[in-house]
């Protein structure tokens, strides 16, 4: 059986309100994951933009906000590694990433990342959607701890 989900964890050593702002808050986020979105994230909406990750820039953001629950879950869904402008993929399936926090003993903040469904693409795209997030969460993990270093007061 293929697998269906990349599953992540990290613990960052900030308060669970800073994590949040910085994953929440629609131009911090964009600051460490590499898009320029539009607006803020809202329940139930289509969050729109573009990215602007070095040879990605061309490419459009969008994804619906499923849920924000604040300071301990927010998820999204969205078309996984869809970087070719000439596919459609708006009638594909989307994949569910969710984000969970929960405050470290030490003062920190766990950080739960989930990206699922890769099992309900196209057998054309699943293996290769599923290998490009699965490196890329890993490295977008890194960016978020990187940036509440970086700027420990939110912004």
């Amino acid at each position: 059986m293929k697998p269906d989900c990349i599953e992540k964890s990290l613990e960052i050593d900030a308060p669970v309100t800073r994590v949040w702002h910085a994953l929440t808050d629609y131009r911090e986020f964009g600051e460490w994951f590499g898009v320029r979105l539009e607006g803020p994230f809202r329940a139930g909406e289509e969050s729109l933009g573009g990215m602007t990750h070095p040879g990605y820039e061309d490419l459009p953001w969008r994804a619906v906000i499923q849920e924000i629950d604040p300071e301990q879950y927010f998820a999204f869904t969205w078309h996984p590694y869809a970087i070719d402008p000439k596919v459609d993929y708006s009638e594909e399936v989307p994949t569910l990433v969710e984000f969970r926090l929960q405050p470290s003993p030490r003062g920190g903040t766990f950080l739960e990342l989930s990206e699922c469904g890769f099992n309900d693409l196209p057998d054309a795209r699943a293996g290769e959607a599923l290998r490009r997030n699965e490196a890329g969460w890993t490295q977008q993990l890194k960016n978020i701890a990187a940036y509440v270093a970086q700027h420990p007061v939110a912004a």
